[in-house]
């Protein structure tokens, strides 16, 4: 069960933190904080529970697809129950490293979304954690489900409050935002659920079996032509969400209208949906229409390297700035999966875990700086540094650690996506490595632009309090152990992205055998 309980902990805190918020005042305000940060207290200690008793057991078990018998990594910890059982549709729940490490992320960020809220907001504030953990407890069910009705339910679940949460307590354009934000992402997640439902259908009609689960939908016999449409559902939900370009539109304007704490869950972890989605599902559940859609793919993750690396360098309000970055860093996520070798992915999960961590600091700093004066224009900034030094710190170490700096987590993945990418194509590993030096112009540039060079206005500021200084010590510890020491990621996720390597590895063999024999029909 503690699967379930990672889930419902996480809701159920934030129901209790809106009843006990209700008519009570100061008091009311506080009880709703400190329920949120407890909730999510006891899902920390239930992955720190995970990590150090199954950290060494992250072993392999079999299953089969059909002709094909690949060694995969055992979901360490399952929850089944039947929901829906006329329809084929159980409550699956399953945990592996890929999914711990994204699990982990998900309550580090939400105990920091929290925190990072403490004083900012003030209207609503038990709606407001309510709505928040909400979104958690969304984001932890589409780690966790292997039901692919399941997967969708989470995937919708989460967007309802992250729409609340913009909408409400976001800034001056903000239902414009909250709406944009919330048709891109319908709109394409009904993409989905009609590859969900394709899927379904052909497998049942196949097998007579009728039902959502993974695990029995994977190796489902598909034409090339229906599988490189179910394909194409998957991808189209999930690249939004990524987003790559050219669906990328909604997220400058989310991220910048949004309360710190829906910048940090936006950034550091709904992004990473879209980049789960492609490695669990779009790419195992029909490589081989992957692999044909791969070049295109990766060509896609380079034009948003390059192209979000330019949009942020233009930008004068702070947090589209780095908004913007996170376009370009997910690029690198898109090139990394596609490339579809060993190193690629390593580099992958890693940039999705760094650029959370990372990019949610950078919205937490440009949250703070905005509660202090009101204002993201950054030529209305300038020489912060002499009154804020500790934040000033913090900005350029994470500002560092978003343009690579090695010794910095960053810097890991990106490394070894760009080797990965080599790999599979020279000219586009080349092109994409431009999308670092860009960003080493448009991360010094706001620095410069912040906290040195000459003051536009006299603003007086305070400088970190102890609760910001405690939210940026914690991130920088796990930025720094990530850049220094990444090999518990990397063995965490070893066993999944070994799966996916071996899948590559069998349609290729099928389809060099189809080659011999003549087959034009190709693999699905």
């Amino acid at each position: 069960m503690i699967l379930v309980w990672l889930i419902i902990t996480p809701f159920a805190g934030g129901v209790l933190a809106w009843t006990l918020s209700k008519g009570r005042g100061f008091l009311g305000r506080l009880a709703s904080r400190w329920i949120s940060l407890t909730a999510l207290a006891i899902d920390l200690m239930l992955v720190v529970r995970l990590w150090i008793t199954y950290y060494s057991g992250l072993g392999t078990g079999e299953f089969s697809l059909p002709g094909i018998s690949l060694p995969y990594g055992k979901w360490f910890q399952e929850f089944s129950a039947p929901w829906i059982p006329q329809a084929g549709i159980s409550i699956h729940l399953a945990m592996d490293g890929l999914s711990l490490l994204l699990v982990s992320l998900t309550v580090v960020l939400g105990i920091v979304a929290a925190a990072a809220s403490w004083s900012e907001i003030k209207d609503r504030p038990g709606f407001f954690y309510f709505n928040l953990l909400w979104t958690l407890s969304g984001i932890m069910g589409v780690f966790l489900a292997l039901d692919l009705f399941l997967f969708y339910f989470f995937w919708e679940m989460m967007l309802v409050p992250m729409y609340f949460l913009i909408a409400i307590w976001g800034h001056e354009k903000r239902l414009y935002a909250s709406v944009k934000f919330f048709i891109f992402t319908q709109l394409s997640g009904l993409f989905m659920l009609l590859s969900i439902l394709g899927l379904f259908f052909i497998h049942g009609g196949q097998t007579g079996i009728y039902t959502f689960d993974y695990l029995n939908l994977l190796g489902t016999t598909l034409t090339p032509a229906a599988a490189f449409w179910l394909m194409l559902g998957f991808f189209v939900a999930f690249a939004v969400k990524l987003p790559a370009v050219p669906v990328h539109s909604w997220l400058p304007d989310a991220h910048t209208e949004a309360p710190t704490a829906g910048s940090v869950i936006l950034a550091g972890l709904l992004l990473k949906t879209g980049a789960y989605g492609l490695l669990r599902f779009a790419v195992p559940l029909f490589p081989g229409a992957s692999m044909s859609f791969a070049p295109f793919a990766m060509a896609l993750g380079v034009v948003s390297i390059l192209y979000g690396a330019f949009l942020a360098f233009g930008q004068t309000d702070l947090k589209r700035l780095v908004a913007d970055t996170s376009i370009s860093h997910m690029g690198f996520v898109l090139l990394g999966i596609y490339a579809w070798n060993g190193i690629a992915l390593q580099g992958t999960v890693m940039q999705m875990l760094c650029h959370g961590i990372s990019t949610g600091m950078l919205f937490v700093l440009a949250g703070a700086i905005q509660e202090r004066i009101h204002t993201r224009d950054m030529r209305r900034m300038g020489r912060f540094w002499e009154n804020v030094p500790v934040m000033g710190g913090v900005g350029m170490l994470f500002a560092l650690a978003s343009l690579g700096l090695p010794g910095l987590g960053n810097f890991i993945g990106e490394f070894l996506v760009l080797m990965g990418a080599f790999r599979a194509s020279p000219v586009l590993a080349a092109i994409a490595s431009l999308g670092l030096v860009v960003s080493t112009v448009y991360a010094l540039w706001m620095v410069q632009q912040v906290f040195h060079g000459e003051p536009r206005e006299k603003w007086t500021l305070p400088d970190l309090n102890l609760r910001e200084k405690g939210i940026a010590a914690a991130m920088i510890v796990l930025i720094v152990w990530l850049g220094l020491y990444p090999q518990p990621v990397i063995n965490a996720a070893r066993p999944a992205l070994e799966n996916l390597q071996k899948v590559r590895a069998a349609v290729l063999r099928q389809i060099q055998a189809e080659i011999g024999t003549g087959n034009a029909n190709g693999p699905r």
